[in-house]
C-alpha cells in the first residue's frame, strides 16, 4: 500500500548534532532524499548544479519567490538561498521522505506552506550550554571568534523550541538516533500519510453493508 512521504525538518543550534543525526537517519534508509537548495550564489569547485545546488541567477531567484515555487527562502551574506517547492512536492505525492536541515525561520515557512499537513519538525537541544560550546570547540572547524559569534545565535535558535513537533535533548548521540527513527516511523503511519485508508474503509462499508443485507 502506497504511503504520502514526509517533509523531514532537522532544526537545531549549532553543535548540537543536527548534521550528524541527519546522516545517521539516511543510513539507516537510504530512501531518504536530502533536499538540494536553490542559490544565487556562483558554484565553488567541485560543486555540481543540482547535486550540490541548483544554481539560479538573482532574477531567477526573485521570479520563482514571487510565482510561489519555493517553500522557503532567505537573504543570507548577500546571496539568497531556498527550496524549491516542484521536486519536493513531487517527492511527497511519490511516497518519498524528504530531509531538510535548516533554522527557525525555514521551519516556520514550510509548516505555513501548502506541504503544511507533510512534514515533520524535529528540534534538537544539547544537555547544556556548556556541552554545545566543548562541541563546537572539539571540531575544529572554527576559530574562537566564529565559535563565540555561534554561541551568541545559539540562544535566538533555541528560544524557539516550542513551535515545533518534537524536542529531543541530544545528551547522548546513539539514544538521540533511536529515538529519531522511532519519531519518523511512526509518523509515517499518520492518517495524512495513507492516502489509500478511504478507500479501504469504504470497502469495508461495503461488505459491513451486503453482510447486513
Amino acid at each position: 500500500m502506497s504511503r504520502r512521504g514526509l517533509l523531514i525538518i532537522l532544526s537545531s543550534p549549532s553543535g548540537a548534532g543536527k548534521s550528524t543525526l541527519a546522516k545517521r537517519l539516511r543510513e539507516w534508509d537510504p530512501s531518504v532524499i536530502f533536499s538540494v537548495s536553490a542559490t544565487t550564489r556562483a558554484p565553488r569547485p567541485g560543486e555540481v548544479d543540482g547535486e550540490d545546488y541548483h544554481f539560479m541567477t538573482e532574477a531567477a531567484f526573485k521570479k520563482a519567490v514571487a510565482n510561489g515555487e519555493m517553500l522557503e527562502h532567505a537573504h543570507v551574506f548577500g546571496n539568497f538561498y531556498g527550496s524549491p517547492k516542484g521536486p519536493v512536492r513531487d517527492a511527497i505525492i511519490d511516497g518519498k521522505d524528504v530531509l531538510f536541515d535548516i533554522d527557525w525561520q525555514g521551519a516556520q515557512q514550510m509548516t505555513n506552506s501548502e506541504l503544511a499537513l507533510h512534514t515533520l519538525s524535529i528540534f534538537l537541544l544539547p544537555p547544556s550550554i556548556a556541552e554545545l560550546k566543548r562541541r563546537l570547540e572539539s571540531r575544529g572547524q572554527d576559530g574562537p571568534e566564529i565559535i563565540d559569534r555561534r554561541m551568541q545565535k545559539s540562544w535566538d535558535e533555541i528560544s524557539h523550541w516550542g513551535s515545533y513537533d518534537f524536542v529531543l535533548v541530544n545528551e547522548d548521540l546513539d539514544a538521540t538516533e533511536a529515538r529519531l527513527k522511532s519519531i519518523v516511523t511512526a509518523a509515517r503511519l499518520r492518517r495524512t500519510q495513507q492516502p489509500h485508508l478511504l478507500d479501504h474503509v469504504r470497502k469495508l462499508q461495503a461488505e459491513f453493508e451486503e453482510g447486513d443485507a
